[in-house]
């Protein structure tokens, strides 16, 4: 009577096992291919491969993949980051913005303002500020020298109109007549004896 039994789970398992070993049996060349931007998909190299193409955007070309920009691991941590916990370990009582210690509150309003400041200095209306600040220095810088040049232009331009200022105001004098001559409109001022 086991036999009877046996015999039907056994042609049961091997019905189930037939699916399973043909999927261990690997047949089809499977290829997978990144591919960045705008660029060509590669052509299979082998009739029976089967290739598959994910396309990225072009600016993650040079970049760490995303599974691995994130880690926890405490070997990819910063150095910065690393003293920040060790400072921390000792922080308690007063001032600490902690639970523990008496007056461990005292320090929370100094974080809070702590974390204002760093957020004025690592915003980005402070980087327009030092961009405008650099600006105005590079076009102050020259506003001297420009301004020394046309200071001597405008004083070269003064004398040579106080010349002949005292020029005009001098007139003709008595030893000059004025005389024309053919095709003048104005009388043209000669010395005697010329």
């Amino acid at each position: 009577m086991n036999r009877l039994f046996a015999l039907p789970l056994f042609a049961a398992a091997a019905l189930v096992a037939a699916p399973a070993a043909a999927q261990d049996a690997g047949g089809d060349k499977v290829r997978m291919v990144i591919v960045y931007g705008d660029d060509a998909a590669p052509a299979p190299t082998d009739p029976d491969e089967i290739l598959v193409v994910a396309r990225m955007p072009e600016g993650d070309r040079y970049r760490i993949p995303e599974a691995l920009r994130f880690s926890e691991d405490p070997a990819n941590m910063a150095w910065a980051r690393r003293v920040e916990k060790l400072e921390l370990v000792t922080r308690f009582g007063t001032n600490s913005c902690s639970t523990a210690g008496a007056g461990g509150f005292t320090g929370c309003t100094q974080q809070l303002i702590d974390a204002a400041y760093a957020d004025k200095r690592e915003g980005a209306d402070v980087r327009f500020s030092a961009l405008i600040a650099a600006a105005r220095a590079e076009r102050l810088s020259t506003i001297d020298a420009d301004a020394a040049s046309e200071q001597s232009r405008v004083e070269e331009i003064e004398r040579e109109y106080m010349k002949r200022l005292e020029a005009e105001r001098a007139g003709p004098t008595p030893d000059e007549v004025p005389t024309t001559q053919p095709g003048d409109a104005a009388p043209i001022m000669v010395p005697p004896g010329q």
